[in-house]
């Protein structure tokens, strides 16, 4: 099968095409012609290299991977050749505490495909059979790999860790990212009221569009001004956020008093100053997240064939042009998530 892997960290450059060996799903496995395979910023990470990441090279990324059943392995029941299907990106034991009370994303033995396990892209992959989920047929394929890490991710965050009810109102970081994206609509699904940021005009205005109530260019303005300003000096009851860095630093003055800071990543810089004063005296939680659970994208996956929740797709590339994907991601320029079809 034709694949895109790496053999080394470092810039889009080390991305390389390969024809790697065809899998064969073992007992208790499936083996997923992929039809499209959506890019994160994990992909950046992973490609770039850490101590987080443990590779066996070659390496593929990516994590959003939707396709078709296309061979099945001893003992697996239920699933039929030829079947559409999303791939569930976290790997877990299936065994422990954490997985038997459905939070399998806290699993001690829980990987990423695409992070610290072999990804999508490629022409085909071989997973559990416990890690497909059902395709919502509204979608086609680059828009249905779109919508699940992202949305996944925002949804644990949302809805599980800040707790978002009707007339909240939620600072939502980086309107054109994967995760604003998804959780703009998660908290307009629940009744809140969404401030948004970008330093893009265009992004903000394509936000509203996505149902987000108020923007703010931070170019121009200060974050915490304007917050303050839309809340009548009280600050917002929960920030979503990923950048990490100054702007997480400015979510500590953003947010009132009991409120909640909700992160998942550090795209700008993982380590922000951080005044205690503000967290023990104003009594601010803050919540760290990653993922969410098999059910938690069962939901999302049930409101996205419903047709309340949309993915937003701004290009597709074919998989021979994953250095030109990686390159475009890197720029900042992107609304949405950009889809490669092997």
């Amino acid at each position: 099968m034709a694949a895109v892997v790496l053999r080394e960290h470092g810039g889009p450059e080390v991305l390389r095409h390969e024809m790697l060996p065809l899998p064969v799903p073992g007992p208790g496995q499936v083996r997923i012609a992929i039809r499209a395979v959506a890019l994160n910023h994990l992909d950046l990470w992973v490609r770039r290299g850490g101590p987080a990441f443990h590779l066996e090279y070659p390496h593929r990324l990516g994590s959003d991977i939707v396709g078709v059943v296309d061979a099945i392995g001893p003992g697996v029941t239920g699933i039929s050749v030829g079947q559409k299907a999303v791939v569930q990106p976290g790997l877990s034991c299936g065994r422990c505490a954490a997985c038997l009370s459905g939070h399998d994303n806290l699993c001690r033995h829980y990987r990423i495909l695409g992070e610290n396990a072999q990804g999508g892209y490629a022409q085909h992959l071989v997973i559990p059979e416990a890690n497909l989920a059902p395709y919502p047929e509204r979608l086609d394929f680059p828009s249905a790999a779109a919508s699940i890490l992202p949305f996944l991710t925002a949804w644990q965050m949302v809805v599980h860790k800040a707790q978002v009810a009707p007339g909240d109102v939620v600072l939502v970081q980086a309107a054109g990212s994967g995760v604003g994206v998804a959780a703009i609509q998660i908290c307009k699904l629940f009744g809140a009221r969404v401030i948004t940021t970008s330093r893009s005009a265009d992004k903000l205005a394509r936000a509203k569009a996505l149902g987000a109530d108020e923007g703010i260019d931070t170019s121009k303005e200060d974050l915490v001004a304007a917050c303050r300003a839309l809340t009548g000096k009280r600050g917002v009851d929960a920030v979503i956020e990923h950048l990490g860095g100054a702007a997480f630093t400015a979510c500590l003055k953003a947010v009132r008093s009991g409120g909640k800071i909700v992160t998942c990543g550090a795209t700008t810089g993982h380590s922000p100053e951080l005044d205690l004063r503000h967290v023990f005296f104003r009594q601010l939680q803050i919540l760290g997240s990653t993922m969410g659970s098999k059910a938690d994208l069962l939901a999302v996956l049930s409101h996205l064939a419903a047709g309340r929740l949309n993915p937003v797709v701004h290009s597709v590339l074919p998989l021979s042009q994953a250095v030109e994907a990686h390159r475009l991601l890197e720029a900042g320029e992107v609304f949405g998530k950009v889809v490669l079809t092997p």
